[in-house]
């Protein structure tokens, strides 16, 4: 019952995520913002580890190759891809692209290690997908269709297949080591990957000039969007898999909506309660015992 609870949890502080990166995005360079998130994680991630397991475990062969590859994914390519795509769509619109995480996830979990995918979990996937693009159409998700698809969402959609790829990793990265060790070594191989990129955009010159907000934000990003979360969704993973841990990405937009109620004034609309219902009903069909 408890990694239900953390899964909840790590879904709004990602719902958060969008927040605050929307509010460096015109202010903080794509690269830049996300190597000073992984800096900040890794130092805590770090320090968590020395204190619950006393050292930072040596890696077998077999180890680095796939930490070297969730930290490129899950960190380098999922966060630029983030930070530069919410420069040109909103937050709301980039977490319903997000929200298609569990379908890509699950179909490949089907592909690649031949999980067996029955007619309930489908369902339970339709349900939750088509509740997310409920809420953030606000009761028109045909309106998101004729939109059309722009650079931004491209970008985003980036960050779904690299999520993809790091869940699919961490499947194999947890075998052998504990949860918050898996995200320590991918936060720090994620970090160093980020640190020369980052210098080109002058990061070395501007990090002292950010403002109080655009720090307050990337250290909610580096701790509860990272540390928090990264740990309790490996978790998740090990525990019941990443097919069920990857369902719990669909309440991320609606936690971004509430989260935007809370901070922003936004009012809770009919069309939330509804896209909710839908969401919590297909993570229940996709979580059933047969």
């Amino acid at each position: 019952m408890l990694i239900y609870v953390k899964l909840l949890l790590t879904a709004f502080f990602w719902g958060g995520t969008f927040i605050a990166g929307k509010a460096i995005a015109g202010s903080v360079e794509p690269f830049s913002a996300a190597f000073v998130r992984f800096a900040v994680a890794s130092i805590f991630l770090v320090l968590l580890t020395l204190r619950t397991e006393g050292r930072l475990p040596a890696l077998g062969r077999g180890q680095i190759l796939p930490l070297i590859l969730a930290g490129m994914t899950g960190v380098f390519a999922y966060n630029v891809l983030f930070f530069k795509g919410l420069q040109f769509i909103s937050a709301s619109r980039a977490s319903l692209i997000v929200a298609m995480n569990p379908v890509f996830i699950t179909l490949c979990v089907a592909l690649v290690f031949g999980e067996r995918l029955n007619r309930v979990k489908g369902a339970g996937i339709i349900l939750s997908v088509f509740g997310a693009m409920i809420v953030i159409s606000k009761g028109n998700p045909g309106e998101i269709l004729r939109q059309g698809v722009g650079l931004g969402e491209l970008l985003i959609l980036g960050c779904v297949f690299s999520w993809v790829a790091f869940s699919l990793l961490g499947k194999m990265v947890v075998k052998g080591l504990s949860p918050l060790v898996s995200v320590s070594y991918s936060s720090a191989i994620g970090a160093a990957a980020l640190f020369l990129p980052a210098c080109g955009e002058g990061m070395l010159k501007k990090v002292f000039s950010y403002s109080v907000a655009s720090w307050a934000s990337l250290f909610y990003l580096g701790v509860f969007g990272t540390v928090l979360g990264f740990v309790w969704y490996y978790e998740g993973i090990k525990a019941i898999g990443p097919t069920k841990a990857g369902q719990f990405i669909n309440f991320v937009p609606i936690s971004a909506l509430l989260l935007a109620f809370l901070i922003l004034r936004e009012p809770v609309s009919l069309s939330l309660l509804v896209g909710a219902a839908f969401v919590i009903s297909g993570v229940y069909l996709t979580n059933m015992k047969f």
